[in-house]
């Protein structure tokens, strides 16, 4: 029961951080257009939190960044949103390494706490300055939060097919904050201002930790006494299994990450899409995404040994459901390609994510905070050249030759996954964790020392 609620924790807590890192954009747009004073909604003179005349003239779902006219504005909201992850990338190493240290719950804690301190600085921030220092601040309690979580979850669910649900739990969780976040914040923000839906997460984020205090609580147990000590980051990152791991998941969502950025000015362009519709573009692929986790859930449990097809498939889809986007002209048609695209990320991360934990456990000391950070890592490489380097290539070349590069990427990625076909049949090392657990005592020393650590 108690890893129950872990997993609880957990789950709520990458469902903030992924809320917080998608509910600004409906708002950034016009909010810092405001405080320019530059034709925002609000107007120069209307409080942060007000809701300012005019407020109808703001879609409740704006998705959007502003046109590419905008000049030095798309650049502040550019850097705006990669600041998150170019933090995290940074601060990954470390915290990678601390966690395995130190233990889950500290950094888990400590990193519900930045996170809070970063979505109150939200909530009253009153220019450019404070909502960058506020963006960066939510990238280091990521760095802590969500590497600690999913380092958790591997941790107390060490058997399959046990870690594979929970791990697909928390990804489902990370979607759905993604996704339901901007018409979260578009709506809150339409009809109760911009400071209530961060003042919102905020009160969750605090009741998050309160729960993980009151089931976990940090140095209240000697049991981080008992593990191992962790291999050192540098050694996991030039493990060949792992870096396959590592390329196949910054690759996957690249797409994702690339097209947030861009793909509702090329909907207006080329579509004269409306805003709701570009509003709405992301929501229904949550439900692919969702199935994605579950089928690949079920698959694991019946054929384990065919993770890597189930993450070279999922590849495979990304990259056809990624040329096929510029070929859509309506809306109906821009949400099949979109829909693929999450879905095929799905089956990759729910297929890959346990197989980081395995790697561990038979090659390495099954102490997961460092390949977690490691995955991290793979994941803000894609999030932090999104908002800066997508907008460049389109202008430069093209929405379409985009498209078809990062379709062609991860098709040519999906072979590399064939290395991690014998991965299931290595067995595990022979750490001092393994020998407690699945050896019996050989001698009078093992006899004595198991019985210390049983008392």
């Amino acid at each position: 029961r108690q890893r129950r609620l872990l997993l609880v924790v957990v789950c709520v807590a990458l469902l903030l951080d992924n809320m917080l890192y998608m509910v600004i954009v409906p708002i950034i747009p016009d909010y810092i257009a405001a405080m320019r004073g530059g034709g925002g909604t609000a107007g120069p003179s209307a409080p942060a939190g007000g809701n300012g005349s005019g407020g109808g003239n703001r879609s409740l779902l704006p998705a959007r960044y502003p046109p590419a006219s905008g000049g030095n504005e798309d650049v502040q909201i550019g850097v705006l949103f990669a600041s998150k992850a170019m933090l995290q990338l940074l601060v990954n190493p470390l915290s990678g390494t601390l966690i395995d240290r130190v233990g889950y719950e500290a950094p888990l804690l400590a990193g519900l706490a930045v996170m809070f301190l970063s979505t109150a600085t939200f909530a009253f921030a009153e220019n450019y300055a404070t909502l960058f220092a506020a963006r960066s601040l939510q990238g280091l309690g990521s760095a802590f939060a969500d590497t600690a979580g999913i380092a958790l979850i591997a941790d107390r669910y060490a058997e399959e097919p046990a870690r594979s649900r929970a791990l697909g739990t928390a990804l489902a969780c990370i979607s759905f904050g993604s996704l339901a976040a901007p018409p979260f914040g578009g709506v809150l923000y339409e009809f109760a201002g911009k400071r209530v839906p961060f003042l919102v997460l905020a009160c969750v984020c605090l009741l998050d930790g309160l729960l993980l205090l009151v089931l976990a609580p940090p140095g209240g147990t000697g049991a981080r006494a008992n593990m191992p000590v962790g291999t050192p980051i540098h050694r996991l990152m030039i493990d060949p299994y792992i870096a396959v791991v590592a390329g196949a998941l910054a690759t996957c969502n690249i797409p994702l990450a690339f097209l947030e950025p861009t793909i509702a000015n090329w909907m207006k362009d080329s579509m004269g899409a409306s805003e709701w519709e570009v509003g709405l573009t992301w929501l229904p692929a949550f439900f692919p995404h969702v199935l994605g986790v579950y089928v690949t859930v079920r698959l694991a449990a019946a054929y384990p040994h065919l993770q890597w097809f189930y993450g070279a498939l999922g590849m495979a889809i990304i990259g056809a459901s990624s040329c096929l986007v510029p070929a859509c002209r309506n809306f109906g048609q821009v949400i099949i390609p979109l829909c693929g695209i999450c879905f095929g990320i799905a089956l990759v991360d729910t297929a890959l994510l346990p197989t980081l934990a395995f790697l561990v456990d038979v090659r390495h000391v099954s102490v997961y905070g460092s390949v977690y950070a490691i995955a991290d890592i793979s994941y803000s490489v894609a999030y932090a050249l999104g908002p800066i380097v997508a907008g460049q290539i389109v202008h430069t070349m093209g929405f379409a030759q985009l498209n078809l590069g990062m379709g062609l990427a991860n098709v040519l990625y999906a072979p590399v996954l064939l290395f991690l076909k014998n991965v299931c049949q290595m067995k595990p090392s022979h750490s001092e964790r393994n020998i407690l657990l699945e050896e019996g005592p050989k001698g009078l020393y093992d006899t004595i020392k198991m019985e210390e650590r049983k008392g």
